[in-house]
């Protein structure tokens, strides 16, 4: 997936988790949930919609890697 298909899945999976929230206000180093107000649970749900939709399991272990845009973007684009 390329940088701008891995955003672009990530604002649409958090519009069906916080609709609220708008992804393109956060900075690429700001951590998401601090700058979304996500709760633990939203974030939960954030990291499995991005399992689900990219077919990619992501273990709970690998979970603070997706803290900030920039490392969710290196992540799934890895």
């Amino acid at each position: 997936m390329t940088e701008t298909e891995i955003r672009a899945l990530a604002a649409e999976v958090l519009a069906g988790i916080a609709p609220e929230a708008d992804l393109a206000t956060v900075g690429d180093d700001e951590d998401l949930r601090d700058a979304l107000d996500l709760d633990s649970m939203d974030f939960m749900n954030f990291v499995i919609g991005l399992s689900q939709a990219t077919g990619r399991k992501i273990p709970d272990a690998d979970t603070p890697r997706l803290q900030t845009l920039r490392s969710l973007v290196a992540y799934l684009g890895g």
